[in-house]
């Protein structure tokens, strides 16, 4: 898309700076020649995904959550909002502070882009189409969520993030771009965040049998974290203000891809399973009909390749990475 020299001293904020996607976004927007300022409470980033990017000029960073008051000096260009835990394991712990980061948090930010002048996109997710009854899933399919179901404190969340960020674009004008990503996975996941990927990695890398929940016919569609970030900078610089799906449409069944965990990593364990959780999705592949013809993107790595790389993350983490449990959450109102 753009040379980094067409970005030369423009600003933008990135919530969430320290998780997984947060962490990558940093690093793009660095290399596309931006001052990069990000922010985030730690409750489910960690510092280590950015501290390489410290001793940079280019970079500064705010530990603080975005679900109270932000203020950032100085002007901003862009803002994007990626604060939000993202999986099942974090949310189910912290459901209050999963709703009000996807409604408090978002209003801020909303309100710092409109004050600023600074273009804002915010992070939406597949699970605002729930467990779809629209397979593949387009844009403009409305969703089938339950909203008092364990998973409907990230699924409405988001889904108000949308309504939120439409309100501020038709009643002040803002300049915003909304984001729907599907499952993604790369370097700088945590092993212990409950998601497939990590999961079977993280069993295999332990020699367990791997765990697949119901009768692993429930599919999913992966994509590679550095073709998420391409498909995010572009919609960004685009003119478009509706939601656009981002992910990678080549499905597989986990037990088809727990079977694939197992022959890349050569574990002699087998598959066991488990009860499916409620409400979880059957099927989950995007549409990305509209990023093709609207930002002329789509996938480039492919699974095999993709999971390799991030295979080799796994094993060059410190062992004990491997058997740390999931973070206990400070209880908040």
């Amino acid at each position: 898309m753009s040379s980094a020299s067409s970005h030369e001293g423009k600003r933008v904020l990135i919530t969430g700076a320290a998780g997984f996607l947060g962490s990558h976004l940093c690093d793009r927007f660095i290399k596309e020649g931006m001052q990069v300022v990000g922010m985030d409470n730690l409750i489910t980033g960690d510092l280590r995904n950015i501290e390489h990017l410290f001793k940079l000029k280019e970079f500064e960073f705010y530990h603080c959550d975005v679900s109270n008051f932000i203020h950032v000096p100085g002007r901003l260009d862009y803002i994007l909002h990626f604060a939000s835990p993202a999986s099942p394991i974090d949310y189910l712990k912290i459901p209050i502070q999963t709703l009000k980061v996807g409604s408090l948090g978002t209003h801020n930010c909303l309100g710092l882009a409109k004050a600023k002048g600074a273009r804002i996109l915010v992070a939406s997710t597949s699970e605002i189409y729930g467990d779809p009854l629209e397979h593949p899933q387009k844009e403009t399919y409305w969703g089938n969520v339950n909203p008092i179901g364990p998973r409907g404190v990230y699924d409405e969340a988001k889904r108000f993030q949308e309504a939120m960020t439409m309100a501020y674009h038709t009643f002040h004008g803002l300049e915003t771009r909304i984001v729907r990503i599907f499952n993604t996975y790369g370097p700088r996941m945590r092993l212990n965040d409950g998601r497939a990927l990590p999961a079977f990695i993280g069993q295999a890398l332990r020699g367990e049998d791997l765990t697949v929940f119901g009768d692993g016919s429930q599919t999913r569609s992966f994509c590679y974290v550095d073709d998420l970030i391409e498909g995010i900078y572009r919609l960004l610089m685009s003119d478009y203000h509706l939601p656009v799906n981002i992910g990678n449409p080549d499905q597989i069944t986990l037990k088809e891809f727990a079977e694939e965990i197992i022959a890349l990593t050569g574990t002699k364990q087998k598959i066991v399973y488990k009860p499916l959780p409620q409400d979880d999705p059957k099927q989950r592949q995007p549409d990305i009909s509209l990023a093709k013809k609207l930002l002329n993107w789509k996938p480039k790595v492919n699974r095999a390749e993709g999971v390799k790389i991030t295979y080799e993350y796994f094993k060059s983490l410190p062992k004990e990475e491997l058997y740390k449990q999931p973070k206990e959450f400070q209880s908040r109102k």
